[in-house]
């Protein structure tokens, strides 16, 4: 086995659950830990800057862009997400797996890079009906918003196929226990 860390991609529609299983995750694996993403959006209601997100504003990014500091980036509701490519390569080399918590848009511009090898996870949720729900109760969007992620949703879960894995995350623990057996597996894979 190689001690460079594994990259993954986790993917999911907003509301599904993705950061919570990965948070579970690292907290359980001290060799797993996930990347914070930059991003042009606001903080939401209790979000600490550089644990959920490194927010910073719109010239910030477009000159980390040109910088080209970004392992992949995307436009999603209007506003820049990113990753941090210098901080992902020295956390894999330290032997550290990274967990990348990002949109569909990003986890295929990563998979069309050659040079980029990682496990692709996409978390589905049981139904878009409770997609809605979760949604709607978790309060951190207007109903228009809401409907626009739905909608967002609809298109990912078109192309869940282009994932080395996919995950119904009907029970909280069932699906947690899927994402930790592909975390063990792909560790004690042989690569050739």
């Amino acid at each position: 086995m190689s001690s460079k860390g594994l990259l993954f991609i986790v993917s999911a529609p907003a509301g599904t659950g993705k950061t919570t299983l990965v948070t579970k995750l690292i907290e359980e694996f001290s060799n797993a830990l996930t990347s914070v993403s930059f991003t042009t959006r606001k903080p939401r209601q209790g979000e600490v800057e550089g644990r959920h997100y490194h927010f910073v504003t719109k010239d910030q990014f477009e000159k980390k862009i040109a910088d080209k500091e970004f392992l992949e980036y995307v436009t999603l509701y209007g506003d820049y997400y990113g990753t941090s490519q210098k901080w992902v390569e020295e956390q894999q080399q330290k032997g550290k797996h990274v967990f990348l918590t990002i949109d569909t848009q990003g986890a295929l511009q990563l998979k069309k890079r050659q040079a980029m090898s990682g496990i692709y996870i996409f978390i589905m949720p049981p139904s878009l009906d409770a997609l809605k729900e979760r949604l709607y109760r978790r309060k951190t969007e207007t109903p228009e918003v809401i409907e626009a992620r739905l909608e967002w949703a609809r298109q990912e879960i078109k192309i869940a196929g282009e994932y080395d894995y996919n995950i119904v995350n009907d029970k909280l623990s069932h699906a947690y226990e899927v994402l930790r057996s592909i975390f063990i597996a792909e560790q004690h894979k042989v690569r050739k």
